[in-house]
């Protein structure tokens, strides 16, 4: 082969910032001022900027794999540059998606009234670049500093080879979410202060769970409350337009409760004037259930009063997410069947001492059903199927059902899965879908298609306690004059008191015996477990009454019911009596 001509390489001298080397093609010429720390630099720049990718006259093969280090490092400084600077298409055209960049950036000075941001890039983890970002808010003669930490991923484009940002809401702020913007204005609903059933201030700091339905009762009540708002900086969800919408989009909005997050608070500039908002909560058991989550990863737990409805606590292992207590969607496991039990014995396909099959295995459907273990019980009854969770009690009995009936009885008797509650802040109603063939039958043991949190089964532990469904709230609807759920239909007394007795001898012989321990005569529990795709062990499930109580919990992750969420309900139960 012949010798081919090189192209002339020119030396260029770079400025080291932290783990970063900076090079004049980067800073186009610019003037910076930059801030060294240990492993990282804050850095506030104009001028121009680019992506930090060479170039050669020689052809080269498109790039391909994981952005190397220098290349995560040089896209990451190059967008914050240009977003420090405030040139929103220049830190767009970086992204793997420049519109939506844009427009958000964009929305991050206009609407959010951020300037003069700092910018402060930390230890780069693979193609991952945490930073640190300072700026100023300022709205009407009023301004205040705001800090807050975020992250972001460096790519590489197929078609190119190109490295760029990895664009979502969240690299502008961890609170932001696809269609959320940051809005710096007059709150659009007035600050409340929220009170227990006894009057004590409910607060975030104090409850830390409380602070997404804190942010939801503000949400709903704010204006009715009488409160003045003030001007605050907030993250405006997606949905928000659903709420002054058409009436057919508030009935979607009101459909779409799981998937609703109120919108948040992050800086105040001036506070408005709260109005006082009385809530069910039991500050007592609030504390009680903020504990128990606290100790354990990925805990949900709520109590509710039977004979009212009225919810006493909720919590949540992670309280700044995901309100899982209210709004996750989850199957029950063998919770379910307390509803299962409560429709084959108004069927009359079972009765608490007759004799019921509890085999190793039971096939319907094309699918092979098992117990834990592969237990079974020769010539049982129904009350020790049911005291031992035995899956195959249930499943023998699917093929005597239509494919509808645990979708009526979840709705008729325990008013579940018709998107109708309105508890004072938004909530997932459970789901039991109509079925057919196998998972109808693994609906019947809590699995299938059937979802379900810890608001839901406490509800259901609540029904069968008082006999009748009273739909579960957290603010009186005398406050709204809004009308809460009903169920078209109640449990027979005899039924109802089957149910009882079999929660009870569970709670006393059964599966959940060792967390019912010594918790008096007057209550009943069941215990379940949830297998799901892609996790080493179930979540635990437990639901259960004492007195004027009931509970529910779930740990997800944690194993069996009895070990991981039983303790959870105990504490509760007993933290009441």
């Amino acid at each position: 082969m012949g010798k081919r001509r090189r192209a002339t390489e020119r030396k260029s001298v770079g400025v080291g910032v932290g783990n970063m080397k900076v090079h004049p093609g980067v800073l186009g010429g610019a003037a910076a001022v930059v801030v060294c720390g240990v492993g990282a630099a804050a850095f506030a720049l104009s001028g121009g900027s680019g992506s930090g990718d060479g170039s050669s006259v020689d052809e080269k093969p498109v790039a391909s794999g994981p952005p190397k280090p220098a290349e995560v490092r040089s896209t990451a400084r190059a967008f914050l540059t240009a977003w420090a600077e405030g040139d929103a298409a220049r830190a767009a055209a970086l992204t793997d998606d420049p519109t939506a960049a844009k427009q958000a950036l964009t929305s991050y000075r206009k609407d959010g009234h951020l300037t003069k941001p700092r910018l402060t890039p930390g230890k780069r983890s693979g193609a991952d670049m945490p930073f640190k970002a300072a700026a100023t808010v300022s709205y009407e003669g009023k301004s205040k500093p705001l800090s807050y930490e975020s992250e972001l991923t460096v790519v590489r484009r197929k078609s190119d080879g190109k490295t760029l940002v990895g664009w979502r809401p969240s690299v502008l702020h961890p609170e932001l979410k696809q269609g959320d913007r940051l809005v710096t204005g007059e709150a659009g609903d007035p600050p409340i202060k929220a009170v227990d059933r006894d009057g004590a201030a409910l607060t975030a700091a104090k409850y830390p769970s409380l602070g997404t339905v804190l942010d939801g009762l503000r949400e709903k009540y704010g204006k009715k409350a009488g409160g003045k708002a003030g001007v605050e900086l907030r993250v405006v969800r997606a949905d928000s337009k659903k709420k002054s919408g058409s009436a057919e989009a508030k009935q979607k909005s009101a459909k779409d409760d799981a998937k609703s997050t109120p919108d948040k608070t992050l800086l105040t500039l001036s506070p408005g004037t709260p109005g006082t908002l009385k809530t069910t909560f039991s500050g007592s058991l609030q504390s009680a259930a903020e504990r128990e989550t606290t100790k354990r990863q990925r805990a949900s737990v709520v109590v509710v009063k039977p004979s009212t409805g009225e919810i006493l606590a909720a919590a949540n292992s992670r309280p700044g997410g995901f309100n899982t207590a209210f709004q996750g969607s989850i199957a029950p496991g063998s919770t379910m069947k307390v509803i299962s039990s409560s429709m084959l014995l108004e069927k009359k396909l079972a009765g608490v001492d007759k004799k019921h099959p509890c085999p190793k295995y039971v096939t319907y459907g094309g699918w092979k059903f098992q117990n834990d273990d592969k237990f079974q019980i020769k010539d049982g009854t129904f009350r020790a199927s049911f005291a031992r969770s035995c899956n195959t009690a249930f499943i023998s009995q699917a093929k005597k059902l239509e494919n509808d009936s645990l979708t009526k009885q979840a709705q008729e008797v325990f008013g579940l899965g018709r998107d109708n509650w309105s508890i004072g802040v938004s909530s997932f109603d459970g789901a039991v879908p109509v079925q057919s063939d196998a998972q109808m039958a693994a609906s019947l043991i809590g699995q299938g298609g059937v979802r379900m949190n810890p608001l839901n089964m406490a509800s259901v532990a609540a029904t069968v306690k008082s006999g009748t469904f009273r739909q579960p709230y957290l603010v009186s609807p005398d406050v709204d004059d809004r009308e809460l759920a009903t169920a078209s239909r109640k449990m027979s007394g005899s039924t109802a008191s089957a149910l009882r007795d079999l929660m009870h001898y569970t709670a006393v012989a059964g599966t959940a015996m060792e967390p019912m321990s010594g918790l008096g005569s007057d209550m009943g529990a069941k215990t379940g477990s949830a297998e799901v795709d892609g996790q080493k062990k179930p979540n635990g499930w437990f639901t259960a009454y004492r007195g004027d109580l009931a509970s529910a919990a779930v740990v997800q992750e944690g194993g069996h019911g009895g070990d991981s969420a039983g303790p959870v309900v105990r504490a509760m139960l007993k933290a009441g009596g």
